[in-house]
């Protein structure tokens, strides 16, 4: 069964991997025809909006970008709309059901990844060394304490 569940797993993370990146290749052909350029000169645009590089500062390692990170998300769902609203006007159904699983996809991620995270370290952490698990309580059995007297 383990190895069912991590194709499974692996399967999902490639269908993820290939609509992110066909939504990309999306986005650039509508960036590219609203600015009146190329794919190459619209994608290059988008790279140098969205890069970051790292930087040392007071000895620790930061990423720098053009963007804040608090408005790259916003930024990203925008142009995602942008065009989804462009092919739902143009009628390209399959480019706007994309783009639409894409927005809701970056839109959910963060739920998503605590979820998952919290289910992943509540298993690790039930098997750590030095850890007792949760001691599994039976309801049918009642607890007293019984004192001996004298007398």
């Amino acid at each position: 069964m383990p190895k069912l569940t991590i194709a499974a797993v692996l399967l999902v993370l490639v269908a993820l991997a290939a609509t992110m990146s066909y939504t990309g290749y999306l986005v650039v052909g509508v960036l590219a025809d609203l600015l009146g350029t190329g794919r190459v000169i619209a994608g290059l645009l988008l790279g140098v909006l969205f890069a970051r590089f790292p930087s040392t500062r007071g000895g620790r390692l930061h990423l720098v970008g053009l963007l804040p990170t608090a408005a790259r998300r916003p930024l990203i769902l925008g142009i995602l709309m942008l065009c989804l609203a462009r092919f739902l006007f143009d009628g390209a159904d399959v480019s706007a059901i994309v783009t639409a699983f894409t927005a809701t996809f970056l839109v959910v991620y963060p739920w998503l990844k605590k979820a998952v995270l919290a289910r992943v370290s509540s298993s690790v952490m039930q098997f750590a060394a030095g850890r007792n698990g949760a001691v599994p309580v039976d309801d049918n059995v009642i607890e007293g304490e019984f004192r001996e007297t004298k007398g």
